[in-house]
């Protein structure tokens, strides 16, 4: 339980990996993003990157994750210093977002873009490659059993169209109707009050594993 008390209730990350690829003054950026969830993965994905794209004058990168402590890199990779890697890191950081990984693959154009030019080319690289591939909230949520006699189905079912907050996985027609639903970490004691109420009592929990839904924003 001391494990799951240090969890974040929620964060934000990007919806899926992706890549997009933006032309500025001839030079072309291509904005890759991807899950990670240590710093070796994120390092890994960076050598991937360099690897595939080895005739790109820069691959700069900057990537957040955490597991009960943050980490943060970022490198220029041969840019100007503080012009890439850096602004990379503080759309991710704008943005909220953690177990992620930027690489902006720069092809150059022959044509220099100066400092100020430079870094908002970077930031809006990735900016516009997030607006494209979305991100989701990730809810800790809690999985909890509920069984309830046949008689009260139509109640408890009213009550969840009322409260989409709850989410129901499944539900199982036994002897008795077996409901699994995920609720918030920090609702669970008022799920349970608010339908042992409703139900008058007629119901049993069973709490199960916590575990991080998304959420589209």
């Amino acid at each position: 339980m001391s494990d799951q008390k240090r969890l974040p209730t929620f964060y934000f990350t990007i919806f899926q990996d992706g890549s997009h690829e933006i032309e500025i003054k001839k030079s072309r950026f291509f904005c890759h993003l991807k899950r990670v969830f240590t710093e070796n993965e994120a390092r890994n994905f960076i050598a991937k990157i360099k690897k595939e794209h080895f005739k790109a004058r820069h691959n700069c990168s900057a990537f957040i994750v955490s597991n009960n402590s943050e980490i943060k890199r970022s490198s220029d990779d041969g840019e100007p210093s503080g012009t890439a890697g850096m602004p990379i890191l503080e759309v991710l950081k704008n943005k909220q977002l953690i177990n992620v990984c930027a690489v902006v693959t720069r092809y150059f154009g022959g044509v220099k873009l100066g400092i100020g030019r430079l870094i908002r080319a970077y930031t809006q690289s990735v900016a516009e490659t997030l607006q494209k591939i979305g991100i989701v909230k990730k809810v800790l949520q809690q999985e909890i059993r509920l069984k309830i006699d046949y008689a009260l189905n139509g109640k408890l079912q009213s009550f969840f169209t009322l409260h989409p907050e709850y989410t129901v996985k499944e539900s199982f027609f036994m002897e008795q109707i077996e409901v699994i639903v995920f609720v918030a970490k920090e609702a669970v004691i008022s799920f349970q009050e608010e339908v042992t109420n409703l139900l008058n009592g007629k119901v049993d929990f069973a709490l199960g594993e916590f575990t991080y839904n998304e959420i589209l924003i």
